[in-house]
């Protein structure tokens, strides 16, 4: 069973998701709280090359920019699936144009998200990768919708749909207050924005 992330400050929240995940420890720099990046050299480390949002490198992007974009990213792959099962295993007018106008919307999402990773600098491996993290969809969920009849996939997609946009909300306004790279910020913002939207739309149709 997935565990929920904790309530914790915002500048904190992207470190809270990643514990709890179990992505601690990745390759890129943590998430910067307060101007230090999460996490220390050992003491006999010998100088190394600032890596992307160190203080005093040149990038723009600091550390919670770039773990935000490297979840956004691995939260993203793992929905799409479950958005393009809908055409096949259901009839519902109003649930086939949700689900069209939020697969569009993360398709969008996605792409620019990888841009600015690559604009970074940082690795090309996502380190949450085959994780199964808190607003993530798993195979297991995803293959029993592959098979679940009608009412109960509706029933089901709202659920995991509904999960997957409150956590990217959540860490969206999180990059919001604690990132530092305009583009990267004015993604979060929209993805607040359209998250909400999509909610208040999914909420409708339960009612």
């Amino acid at each position: 069973m997935r565990q929920a992330a904790a309530v914790v400050p915002a500048g904190a929240l992207l470190v809270a998701v990643l514990l709890v995940g179990g992505c601690a420890g990745s390759a890129v720099p943590g998430p910067t709280i307060g101007g230090t990046p999460g996490g220390a050299a050992p003491a006999d480390a010998g100088p190394a090359a600032d890596p992307p949002g160190t203080p005093g490198s040149s990038s723009p992007f600091n550390g919670t920019d770039i773990a935000w974009l490297q979840l956004t990213v691995a939260m993203h792959e793992r929905v799409l699936p479950l958005l393009e099962l809908v055409p096949e295993r259901t009839g519902e007018p109003a649930l086939r144009r949700l689900a069209a106008r939020v697969r569009d919307t993360h398709r969008a999402e996605l792409d620019l998200s990888r841009r600015l990773l690559d604009r970074s600098g940082a690795p090309k491996t996502n380190p949450h990768e085959g994780h199964d993290m808190p607003g993530m969809m798993t195979e297991t969920e995803l293959s029993a919708l592959g098979t679940a009849p009608d009412a109960e996939f509706r029933r089901l997609f709202g659920q995991h749909l509904r999960e997957h946009l409150k956590q990217s909300v959540r860490i969206a306004g999180a990059e919001q207050r604690a990132g530092a790279e305009r583009e990267t910020t004015a993604l979060a913002a929209a993805i607040v924005r359209t998250g909400t939207e999509y909610l208040t739309q999914l909420g409708e149709l339960d009612g």
